[in-house]
């Protein structure tokens, strides 16, 4: 093997929660590095790799930003060491600062491009490129200081691409870090870092001219993470494949079909303690598997805050959503349209597009003893519907994971989502079999979405049939734990196969 009894991994992220988070890789960033901390390959419930890793340490150090989002004194965070980083507009000082979660040591990188940005992420790409290629130079420059060479460098997304490339070069290559393992996750594709290609070459990363990368990509952050990382991982193996289609491979899918082989896909995980109806504070009933009957005292609270009808037997749909096209919410109000001869009721939070805002807004106001609309991101509510609605829509264009449908059977609350990436390997579609956990529907068309609906009603009328896909759904383990094991697999397999 390439490692000792220690495997060294240096997990690199734009947001990490609970420093600060905006999107989905800030929950990963949060969780899936502690998990991998603690995890001990020996205690694997299908037995570890080889028994030569039941004993093997894991030496994981998360990196991100020191975004002025962030307070120091909430972490107890504490200078570290400072040192210079090389670019064309001369020498740029960057200050390390150091502290723990749960006993994972984790690294925040300042300096003017980090400190003088307003926000976590800025629609100016020219300071996106400057300040997210700093940092990435800064992590590497970290490790030589530290004098603690990772088996791994974990990168995430575009805005830690550029440490894979600059890893790619000779220079970057020299002592220590020459067997350095390069993975890059692939959490939102389309999300490239276009326009980002000046900030690159003012750190001395050229464009890859003479690469396979098409034209406008070759200096371009995350196409040049792609070319030059040994492996990318997505975080759904759906996802993984449909990033070859031109549907969803961003214009890079042929190249990324020439690179097939180094790609996987490894589904992410929900906090199961945080996500548990047993234990959750902000419910009215909790509630478990044995005792889902207690389920629709939830639902009855969320029908009396929501001011929606009490009708016994009417289904109650949700979405918790960001109202964005990606996210299908214009399917799903549409939809509702054609449904107008069954009974339902539907709740809606989140916030996003305001066109889509406003459409969900007329669909209130046309049938206000139907819909409800609460337009505010509200975590307390969240809980709520979780564990009051009967079913969760995700009607998704495209579903890198998604984490809504995983929380939503936790709690029992049957999804209906597009076969798209993570839907598609979470969900098993309804059709009487022992395994089916919720229902399926192909097109991103609001008729697809109608038929999944009607089905679901049907099934909804036949309680005895619904309460077994509650149960199923509920018996799912989509804990981090499980990824975690998935992660460990695939470093010890990397390293194994870069050493040899």
């Amino acid at each position: 093997m390439g490692f000792r009894d220690e495997l060294r991994v240096l997990f690199l992220a734009a947001e990490a929660a609970p420093f600060v988070k905006v999107g989905g890789l800030g929950d990963v960033a949060g969780a899936l590095p502690q998990y991998l901390r603690s995890l001990a390959m020996g205690s694997d419930q299908g037995g570890s790799i080889d028994k030569k890793f039941d004993d093997l340490k894991i030496d994981i150090r998360l990196v991100i930003p020191f975004h002025r989002a962030i307070r120091a004194e909430e972490f107890n965070a504490k200078f570290l060491m400072e040192f210079d980083i090389i670019s064309s507009e001369g020498s740029i000082e960057a200050e390390v600062f150091w502290t723990t979660i749960n006993n994972l040591p984790v690294y925040l990188i300042s300096g003017p491009p980090i400190s003088a940005s307003e926000q976590i992420y800025s629609q100016d790409p020219a300071e996106e490129g400057f300040k997210y290629t700093f940092f990435s130079i800064a992590s590497l420059k970290l490790v030589e200081e530290l004098n603690w060479y990772p088996d791994i460098i974990h990168a995430n997304d575009w805005h830690t691409s550029p440490a894979v490339y600059a890893l790619s070069f000779n220079q970057n290559r020299k002592g220590d870090l020459k067997n350095t393992v390069a993975l890059l996750g692939v959490h939102n594709l389309p999300y490239l870092g276009v326009r980002a290609g000046l900030s690159l070459s003012k750190f001395g990363l050229p464009p890859a001219t003479d690469s396979d990368l098409p034209r406008w990509a070759q200096d371009v952050p995350l196409p040049l993470g792609l070319l030059t990382a040994d492996h990318i991982v997505t975080v759904s193996p759906t996802y993984a494949q449909e990033i070859l289609t031109p549907e969803f491979g961003a214009g890079l899918d042929d190249f990324l079909k020439g690179r097939q082989k180094s790609i996987s896909g490894i589904l992410n995980g929900i906090d199961i303690e945080h996500w548990d109806p047993e234990i959750d504070e902000y419910i009215s009933s909790s509630y478990q598997l044995t005792t889902l009957s207690k389920k629709n005292v939830n639902k009855t609270s969320l029908l009396d805050e929501s001011g929606l009808s009490k009708e016994k037997g009417r289904p109650l749909f949700a979405m918790v959503t960001r109202l964005d096209r990606q996210k299908g919410v214009d399917i799903a109000l549409d939809a509702f349209h054609r449904l107008m001869d069954l009974h339902w009721s539907v709740i809606i939070l989140g916030t996003g597009d305001p066109s889509l805002e406003q459409r969900a807004h007329n669909l209130e106001r046309e049938f206000p003893d139907r819909v409800r609309f609460e337009n505010r991101f509200d975590v307390s509510l969240s809980h709520r519907i979780y564990a009051g609605a009967d079913m969760l829509l995700i009607p998704s264009r495209y579903e890198p994971c998604g984490l809504t449908q995983m929380i939503a059977m936790r709690y029992g609350t049957v999804p209906i989502g597009r076969a798209t990436g993570g839907l598609l390997d979470t969900i098993i579609d309804y059709d009487q079999t022992s395994g089916s956990t919720g229902f399926v529907f192909d097109a991103a068309e609001p008729q697809s979405l109608e038929g999944a609906i009607r089905r679901a009603i049907h099934t909804y009328g036949d309680q005895r049939r619904w309460r077994g896909l509650q149960r199923r759904g509920m018996r799912q383990n989509f804990s981090w734990e499980e990824s975690a094991r998935n992660y460990l697999r695939l470093y010890i397999q990397l390293v194994d196969k870069k050493t040899r």
